[in-house]
C-alpha cells in the first residue's frame, strides 16, 4: 500500500484514515493536502469502503490507481496553465509590436487637377444650367393626406 503512495507523497502530505461501519466493514479514506496554490482538483480524496480482507487484497491496486490519475490530472493542469500563460505573452508581444510598428498618419497628396483650357474665341458658351443639389434622403414626393403612400 504504501509502495503506491510513494509518488503522490512527493509533494504533498496524504491523510489516511480508517474506520470501523459495522462488525464486518472498514472505511479507508486516503485524502491528499496539496499547497496552498494547488488546484482543488489535486485534493480530491478517496474513499474505499469492504471488509478487511478485500481491503488487504484490493485497495492496493485502487491506490495506485487513484495516484495515475492524481498524476495524469496534475500533468494536464500544469500543460494548461503553461498553455495559457504562453498565449497570453504572445498576446502581449503582439500589442506591444503592433504598438511600436504603428505608423504617423500620413496626410493625403493632393489631388492633381486637371488642365482647364481656354476658350478660344468662336466656341459655344455652355449654358449655365442650375446644379442640382443631391441629399442623403430622395426629394419628398406628393402623398395622398392621412396615411402613407403604399
Amino acid at each position: 500500500m504504501f509502495v503506491e503512495l510513494m509518488p503522490i507523497l512527493a509533494g504533498r502530505t496524504v491523510l489516511i484514515t480508517v474506520a470501523k461501519v459495522d462488525d464486518k466493514t472498514l472505511r479507508v479514506n486516503v485524502i491528499p493536502h496539496g499547497k496552498a496554490d494547488d488546484n482543488p482538483a489535486l485534493s480530491t480524496p478517496l474513499t474505499y469502503t469492504g471488509p478487511p480482507d478485500e481491503l488487504d487484497a484490493e485497495l492496493g491496486k485502487h491506490l495506485a490507481g487513484y495516484v495515475q490519475t492524481h498524476q495524469q490530472t496534475a500533468s494536464t493542469l500544469a500543460e494548461a496553465k503553461a498553455t495559457m500563460e504562453a498565449a497570453a505573452k504572445a498576446a502581449q508581444d503582439e500589442a506591444k509590436r503592433k504598438k511600436t510598428t504603428v505608423k504617423p498618419p500620413t496626410t493625403p497628396a493632393p489631388a492633381s487637377t486637371p488642365p482647364t483650357v481656354s476658350p478660344t474665341p468662336g466656341d459655344p458658351v455652355p449654358s449655365s444650367a442650375p446644379m442640382e443639389t443631391l441629399g442623403l434622403f430622395p426629394p419628398a414626393t406628393a402623398q395622398s393626406q392621412g396615411g402613407l403612400a403604399l
